[in-house]
């Protein structure tokens, strides 16, 4: 991919090409860190969850989502089933709005 921006030593902007390999490279201590919370997480799930995770998987919303191959990195790290939703980037916002939708469903199992 072709981008265009400002060279940060010489000040002058340019046109570089980047290779994929360069942007997995510059983004793998990012990618980690999701691997590594996503294994935390787990850890730290409840037995009852925990049951429902293995049989349903995880499922991947936002942004991270679109990441080509997060979801095998997952799935090979974790050995579960890994879905990401249609539409990542406003999944959770729907999701919480039909939440506020039907507020009163959510008031006994909410916190204050």
């Amino acid at each position: 991919m072709e981008v265009k921006g400002r060279d940060l030593v010489t000040g002058i902007p340019q046109n570089r090409t980047i290779t994929t390999e360069e942007i997995r490279e510059s983004i793998s201590e990012q990618v980690d860190g999701i691997v590594q919370g996503v294994r935390i997480a787990l850890e730290q799930t409840p037995p009852e969850l925990a049951a429902d995770i293995v049989d349903r998987g995880i499922v991947l919303t936002g942004g991270g989502a679109l990441l080509k191959g997060l979801d095998q990195l997952l799935q090979h790290e974790t050995q579960l089933p890994i879905t990401v939703v249609d539409d990542p980037l406003t999944a959770v916002v729907l999701g919480s709005g039909k939440a506020l939708d039907n507020i009163d469903v959510y008031k006994d199992i909410t916190t204050d």
